[in-house]
């Protein structure tokens, strides 16, 4: 049987994964790291795409060690979503790349929406706002901001298309990752020539034919196919942001499934068959990688959040845990709005964090650090709430990312979800997305839901030791912390402006 080769290149780290599909297991993995820029002005965050490339390299360098290399049949690539990767005519890199966590392009949301006649205006031919984290707002600061290298610009790519065009030599962009650049109309699947033109006439000629998801974006160069030792015409699959092929690492490909991933963000996605706009722009009305839609909402502040507090105090993860764990549910009343790099939904680009309700009880390891758990997860229900309002009716919920090894963790999902919640068997979603999309793009089906339904049903699976189902006592105080967490960020929306 066949090996599909699957990568995640996140913000730390690029993950390849093997799937055997023999078996429907991961065979192996491995894992390289890479930074973020050093030293960059409050908001800016930036990384050199060059340092994603000499990672992949290394990781599918070390899968491809343990495995029968004249088996591999396909590569799918996921990558962070919206990074703004400037190409100039013979595909070189202009300038490092900016980030989905990158705020500095809070000027240029202002413009592009005032240039388009206001936010509903905008969500009314695009299918969503213009934010911070997008590319479009991003192609805006180069312009303004260094027009000489706006000059220079002939492609834009998104991070997993550009490790794209390494593997393959093809500029390609499909509808799942397209549609987080701000330049897609979602609905139509189609650029936006409003939103194309309110950065610049060329933006249109910048940007790659937009491809359906189950197409291949080529195939291996032969130069990396002997270096890796794979096979000639080892297909290399569309690929897609790390949301999207979460979704595929999930078994979230058919109504009524919801993933959540506590990683350095929090994002918490369902699938649709038609496009879920939200006329607030709070969800993201994304297209998925699998001919469907995938409505998401997206926070900047999870793990990230947890990991400043534990660094704070020199815990272990078990230490933290501990401590969290010895305060009652809702922390005495301690609430933490986790806006440490700013805010994307709520969009609150100038967002600071803020523990309100401290006192002589409260002013203690334990109960800052649950009150950290407590409220990044409350962050991520607020857009699960509004999911929930555009008709998404979860009966479980499917968690990934570093929160849900946390037992503790998963408990106060549950609690303040208010459904059940279950860690997967295979933690790596992303990458493991990624290699079922290629052997997708791989198989007689291409191009069939059921298809992909059929290899998720193989190689996808729940780990039940995991589950965890919601207290109706924890859950009914939790409905009332959210409704004070909300009330909170919202009185501090002023504040935050004015910082």
């Amino acid at each position: 049987m066949s090996l599909y080769i699957g990568v995640d290149s996140g913000t730390q780290s690029v993950k390849a994964v093997a799937l055997d599909l023999e078996t429907g297991l991961v065979a192996v993995e491995a894992r390289f790291s890479h930074r973020l820029i050093p030293g960059l002005p409050p908001g800016h965050m930036e990384q050199h795409p060059q340092e994603w490339v000499a990672a992949m390299d290394s990781a599918i360098g070390e899968v491809a060690s343990r495995i029968d290399r004249s088996r591999v049949r396909g590569i799918g690539v996921s990558g962070q979503q919206h990074g703004f990767v400037p190409l100039d005519a013979d595909g070189g890199v202009i300038r490092p790349a900016k980030l989905w966590c990158d705020t500095s392009t809070a000027p240029e949301c202002a413009i592009l929406t005032r240039k388009l006649g206001g936010r509903a205006a905008v969500i009314r031919r695009t299918g969503l706002p213009f934010l911070p984290g997008y590319t479009a707002p991003k192609v805006l600061w180069l312009k303004r901001h260094e027009p000489a290298s706006f000059r220079r610009l002939r492609h834009i790519l998104l991070p997993h298309d550009y490790l794209n065009l390494h593997l393959t030599g093809s500029y390609f962009m499909e509808f799942g990752d397209a549609s987080g650049t701000g330049f897609l109309d979602v609905r139509r699947r189609a650029w936006s020539a409003a939103a194309t033109t309110a950065v610049d006439a060329r933006v249109a000629d910048c940007l790659p034919a937009v491809s359906a998801s189950h197409e291949s974006c080529g195939t291996l160069r032969p130069a990396l196919a002997a270096r890796y030792g794979f096979p000639a015409g080892t297909v290399v699959s569309a690929g897609g942001g790390d949301n999207m092929m979460g979704a595929i690492g999930t078994g979230n490909v058919a109504p009524g499934a919801v993933t959540a991933s506590f990683g350095t963000s929090g994002t918490i996605y369902a699938f649709a068959r038609r496009p879920v706009v939200d006329p607030s722009g709070d969800i993201a009305a994304f297209c998925s990688s699998t001919g469907g839609w995938l409505p998401l909402l997206c926070t900047m502040n999870v793990t990230g959040v947890t990991e400043r507090v534990r660094a704070l105090f020199g815990w272990s993860l078990e230490d933290l845990e501990g401590a969290a764990a010895g305060v009652p549910a809702g922390s005495d009343g301690l609430t933490l709005l986790p806006y440490l790099d700013g805010e994307r939904t709520p969009n609150l680009p100038k967002g600071a964090g803020v523990y309100f309700g401290l006192d002589r009880t409260t002013l203690a390891r334990g109960h800052l650090a649950r009150a950290a758990i407590e409220g990044t997860t409350l962050g991520m229900n607020y857009g699960l709430r509004r999911l929930c309002a555009l008709g998404v009716r979860p009966r479980e919920i499917r968690l990934t990312g570093g929160g849900a090894r946390s037992p503790l963790w998963r408990q106060i999902a549950a609690d303040v979800f208010g459904v059940s919640v279950v860690a997967m068997a295979q933690d790596e979603s992303a990458a493991l997305g990624g290699a079922l999309q290629a052997a997708w793009c791989d198989s007689p089906g291409r191009g069939s839901g059921a298809a992909l339904a059929k290899l998720c049903s193989r190689c996808v699976s729940v780990d039940e030791s995991t589950r965890c189902v919601p207290d109706r006592g924890r859950s009914a105080l939790y409905r009332r912390r959210q409704l004070f967490h909300d009330r909170l960020g919202a009185d501090l929306r002023g504040a935050f402006d004015a910082r």
